[in-house]
């Protein structure tokens, strides 16, 4: 036998033979490595009837000392003790590497040069790792930790925070990641340090992270530790290893998911496009007025931020009694942080930038839920993903109503109570989804109410099909709601007073006896659909185009009920097929007409109609419960159908899917040139006609059926306050929410003429009447704008005033000063 075949069985023999490989980074480590290999080796030879046999590798990180001379000269005296080499210095994490891939031990131990934790801690590690895990971490933060001797307070500091940020960024639940004392499987060791990148400290992030992802248990165990003097770690370290955290999460994103969050920008994009043409000139018709008001929303948070006043009011509409924005959804979690934006380009372009991103967050969390909860296949994920943002209902919302579009908070909501339900940190949990909730609120109350209905319905049914998990979860679950709430209520309860029992609050608002949908409206297809859209039936058949809650077609409602019958024997398809029927029964109103006949039935609605809070949500909106519910079934289907190694049934499924989803995807929204603000606002002439306190009075007022004013009042960057407006405040004693200031005579009379051209005889009593309304309002001036019947308006408004308006800038003035 030559030498290099004998060196060959040598190496096949120890390859075999070895039970643990302890491996010791070193880098210019002469004062403390002999003593540390004297106490490493001492030890296990005195326990090798329990560890079995063993090795120590030392790495030399390319020390420039006697470092290496050192451990050559105790691999003289213990040939088990062996020496990796580095040409250079690279870091722990590169040393590290080198060490556990040249080892050959079925466990592998990693400990620091400095041996802060003692070799004896080894025990205990090897008592966790006898339990089934792949790992035993030694811990210094872990219940039943001794510190012997601390760090300095700095450090110490440094080092928690640390531990916060890789708690929160990489390896959630692990206390203490960075302790230099570590026992792993050997094979499992060894593939995850050659799938390794980093060469620094953030090494131990990594690794334990690989054991995360690869589902390998891994036990935190508390150990003796003490500070030892001569530590390689310096303050610049801390920030490299930040820069590791973010390079790891970077590396840790998976293409795919890059791929399916860039797909929805797109799609949110191409939806926009139109708008997008040119955002400052540019308005969708199909919201109504609903941009005026929105645009008016982002222009008077960013005014109350920039001057520091109170953002839950205003008087610049509804002069002199003003606006209760907490009871109008002005989104302050957006509003605000996006108020920089309002000031620098406009309200137009906040509104777009928030509408178009807003819309592909939703998406991109809808994703991340459906890909960690209901099925890992990325592609599935985002085809129920896509449906769950970009339904019809979605869609027809995306004309106008942020707060319905931006729900972005609601998949991170449901999975934090989902974790709730597992028990594992009820605390955290419960406070983190109380911060959210608050979030969410400010966000929007009505979809937060909403997507707590539909919780609760898929929570009723899911818990009757799996009992077991019921029981074990229900405790949990109310302790962390409880938490949840405790952390919620006292961050919203001022803002949530101003709402309900502050100024211009009102008690709910009435939406009439058609809110509810009909059945035909959740079989049919919207306005808006690319391939089927019809805009008669779905009008219809809707409030409105921003009303079209339904939608989704008798195709994609044949696919759901194939899905469900397929796969009827799984827990989660019959809770999601309970909680898309429950939701579009609920979302018929209190009373229904069957199609084709005028009879009507009573619908589950009624029970909650009259209910606090669910008195002013529109009930046709609960059918958008269904959306990401389809969207979780189709999912599911197309997973099955992807891993099925039938080719036939596969391509026939995907037809299917396809088929039942083409009919329902949504065209670009309708765009066009906005209305020009008149001269007289636009260049200022305004200016001269209204006092400091008096207001701008357009004929007639603004309200939900015209409010281009609030357009006039945003381009004058709010510098002069309006009567009337599109708003939701009190009318009456009972405080009865209406849509726009309380009426008044003369504002009645100028609407009503503006809609049928029919004017009253005006007499002393009229004109009286007017000049009543007008000191209420503080009225500097009445500017009337071309329009529908502008002649029977001008004609009425030279009546109430006494003489003839005057043309300036575009529009009919009359100067209320004499």
């Amino acid at each position: 036998m030559s030498a290099a075949e004998a060196a060959d069985v040598m190496e096949d023999m120890r390859a075999t033979s070895i039970d643990l490989s302890v491996v010791v980074p070193a880098y210019n480590e002469e004062e403390r490595i002999g003593p540390t290999l004297d106490a490493v080796v001492g030890y296990l030879r005195a326990n090798e009837g329990r560890f079995g046999t063993w090795e120590v590798v030392v790495v030399d990180d390319g020390s420039t000392d006697g470092t290496r001379d050192i451990v050559t000269a105790a691999s003289a005296r213990e040939t088990r003790v062996q020496l990796v080499t580095s040409p250079r210095n690279r870091g722990k994490g590169n040393a590290l590497r080198l060490g556990v891939l040249a080892s050959y031990g079925r466990r592998v131990l990693i400990t620091d040069a400095d041996l802060a934790a003692p070799i004896e801690e080894l025990e205990a590690l090897d008592k966790a790792m006898g339990e089934g895990h792949a790992a035993a971490i030694g811990s210094r933060s872990a219940p039943g930790a001794t510190i012997e001797r601390h760090q300095h307070r700095m450090r110490e500091l440094l080092g928690r925070a640390g531990n916060v940020l890789i708690r929160r960024i990489a390896v959630p639940g692990i206390r203490d990641t960075q302790c230099g004392f570590k026992l792993f499987h050997g094979d499992r060791a060894r593939e995850a340090f050659a799938a390794s990148r980093l060469s620094g400290w953030g090494i131990d992030v990594e690794i334990l992270q690989h054991f995360r992802r690869s589902g390998w248990p891994v036990a935190e165990v508390p150990v003796r530790w003490a500070h030892q003097p001569g530590s390689k770690v310096h303050a610049l370290d801390y920030a490299r290893v930040l820069a590791e955290l973010t390079v790891l999460k970077v590396r840790s994103v998976r293409p795919a998911d890059v791929l399916a969050a860039a797909a929805f920008l797109l799609m949110a994009l191409a939806l926009y496009s139109g708008r997008w043409a040119g955002p400052d000139h540019r308005y969708l018709p199909d919201s109504l007025q609903d941009q005026n008001q929105w645009e008016w929303f982002f222009a008077v948070t960013a005014d109350n931020v920039a001057h520091l006043r109170n953002p839950l009011f205003t008087t610049l509409q509804g002069f002199p009694d003003g606006v209760n924005l907490m009871a109008n959804t002005v989104m302050l979690g957006l509003t605000v942080p996006f108020a920089p934006v309002t000031l620098l380009f406009g309200p137009a372009i906040s509104l777009a930038l928030v509408m178009t991103l807003g819309l592909a967050a939703t998406a991109a969390a809808w994703y991340r839920l459906i890909a960690r909860r209901v099925v890992p296949h990325r592609g599935a994920a985002f085809t129920g993903a896509a449906l769950a943002a970009f339904a019809p209902p979605m869609v027809s919302h995306a004309n106008a109503h942020p707060n319905f579009v931006v729900l972005f908070m609601i998949p991170l909501i449901v999975e934090r109570v989902l974790r709730l339900c597992a028990g594992a940190r009820v605390v955290r949990d419960g406070v983190v989804l109380g911060l959210m909730t608050a979030y969410q609120i400010f966000l929007g109350e009505e979809p937060l109410l909403l997507a707590s209905l539909g919780m609760v319905l898929f929570a009723g049914a899911y818990a009757v099909v799996r009992r077991d998990v019921a029981r074990a979860a229900w405790r949990p679950l109310l302790k962390g709601l409880a938490i949840g709430a405790g952390v919620c209520l006292p961050l919203v309860a001022l803002p949530l007073y101003w709402q309900f029992f502050g100024p211009q609050s009102y008690r709910s608002v009435l939406h009439g006896d058609k809110a509810g949908n009909s059945p035909l409206a959740l079989f049919s297809f919207s306005g808006r659909s690319l391939v089927a859209g019809d805009d008669a039936v779905a009008n219809a058949l809707s409030l409105n185009p921003t009303e079209q809650n339904a939608f989704y077609g008798w195709p994609l409602a044949a696919l759901a009920f194939a899905i469900v019958i397929r796969l009827w024997e799984h827990a989660l398809v019959k809770a999601l097929a309970f909680t898309a029927v429950a939701a579009g029964l609920l979302s018929l109103g209190p009373r229904f007409q069957i199609p084709l006949s005028h009879s009507t039935l009573p619908g589950p609605w009624a029970l909650l109609a009259d209910k606090p809070l669910f008195e002013s949500v529109i009930e046709g909106r609960v059918a958008m419960i269904c959306a990401p519910a389809l969207g979780m079934l189709v999912a599911l289907a197309v997973e099955r159908l992807v891993r099925t190694p039938n080719v036939g049934n596969q391509f026939i499924g995907l037809t299917a899917v396809a088929a039942a989803l083409i009919p329902i995807v949504p065209a670009p929204l309708r765009a066009v040139e906005r209305a020009p603000v008149p001269a007289f606002i636009a260049d200022g002439t305004w200016k001269s006609y209204v006092g400091r306190d008096e207001t701008l009075v357009p004929v007639p007022l603004p309200d939900s059926g015209n409010a281009e004013a609030l357009h006039w009042q945003t381009a004058a960057d709010l510098e002069f306050k309006l009567p009337g407006g599109y708003f939701n405040g009190p009318y009456g004693s009972e405080r009865i929410g209406i849509y726009g200031a309380a009426p008044r005579y003369t504002s009645n009379m100028l609407r009503d003429i503006s809609f049928t051209g029919v004017a009253p005889v005006i007499g002393e009593n009229w004109q009286a009447q007017a000049r009543r309304d007008f000191a209420y309002w503080k009225a500097g001036v009445l500017v009337l704008p071309p329009q529908q019947y502008q002649d029977k308006l001008r004609e009425t408004v030279d009546k109430l005033v006494g003489r003839p308006g005057r043309w300036v800038g575009g529009v009919w003035v009359w100067d209320l000063h004499g």
